[in-house]
């Protein structure tokens, strides 16, 4: 104990000049990005007197919840919150579960124009959603399914897949085909080996890309102001803050509150799979 005692303490090593200014950075950026949410919380709470003065200020000593009274006093809002948990909802498992399969299939099988279907896959992320809106909607009247839910499902699960399927790829592709034929050979059916093993093993990848599919259909405003028309009970969150928004007088406390409700699903959901989001990053930026 004594000559462990006894033995020089290792001298630190002084912090990086690069490491040191680099986290500067990261802070700075960390504060601009997270400012304008700032801003919108602080506007949320903000009585309309000061929302409204020529003089803004970073603070408030008079916070106010008339903004969220005027949210929630809205008759159709926890109408639009539902619909709008059902369409993020809906697209999240369905794009994954066919993300999921279609990764495995191009990873697992040989056939032909396999590349050419991955490269179409990255052609497709390539094409501007406002260049396939007038399209889309000519096809989603077509088929009946204008002023319905279908009509924002459907084409966010379409646009999430190419991404999805590119990420998983990276993580069928890392499973070992030695477990694959053990499980095999252990009398596991393919079915069995797909759900059972392949699905826990990839499961961090499926959750990284469920966050964008989550996010993208939650935030949607382009679909579900070209595709609900006349049905206004089909509406979505985003649409929500249409009601706030005068040309001539807006209401910018109701839209700010609007926006921070919507904010709070977003991070409740971040926060359920926070683990799992950093580990399937990890995976993808690996492979």
């Amino acid at each position: 104990m004594n000559l462990v005692r006894g033995l020089p303490r290792r001298p630190r090593r002084p912090r990086r000049p690069g490491r040191a200014m680099a986290e500067a950075t990261a802070l700075v950026v960390a504060a601009v990005v997270a400012f304008p949410l700032y801003w919108m919380v602080l506007s949320a709470f903000k009585p309309a007197g000061e929302i409204q003065s020529d003089e803004p200020r970073p603070w408030t000593l008079t916070p106010s919840l008339d903004s969220f009274r005027r949210v929630f006093g809205q008759q159709e809002f926890g109408r639009y919150f539902l619909n709008s948990l059902v369409v993020a909802c809906s697209v999240v498992i369905v794009s994954a579960l066919i993300a999921f399969l279609a990764a495995t299939a191009v990873t697992r099988f040989r056939f032909r124009f396999r590349t050419t279907l991955l490269i179409m896959f990255l052609v497709a992320q390539t094409v501007p959603v406002e260049a396939l809106t007038i399209p889309l909607f000519f096809l989603m009247r077509d088929f009946g399914q204008l002023n319905t839910l279908g009509a924002l499902i459907l084409p966010h699960i379409a646009f999430s897949l190419p991404f999805a399927i590119w990420m998983l790829r990276g993580f069928v592709k890392a499973v070992p085909e030695a477990l694959e034929e053990a499980a095999y050979i252990d009398g596991a059916s393919r079915a069995r080996f797909l759900w059972q093993i392949l699905f826990p093993l990839v499961f961090p990848g499926l959750v990284a890309t469920s966050v964008f599919s989550f996010i993208s259909a939650w935030n949607d405003f382009l679909f579900a102001k070209s595709f609900i028309i006349s049905d206004t009970s089909q509406s979505t969150l985003p649409m929500a803050l249409l009601v706030f928004y005068k040309p001539d007088e807006p209401d910018w406390g109701g839209v700010m509150a609007a926006s921070t409700v919507m904010t709070i699903p977003v991070l409740i959901f971040f926060v359920l799979v926070q683990r799992r989001l950093v580990s399937g990053l990890g995976g993808a930026v690996k492979e």
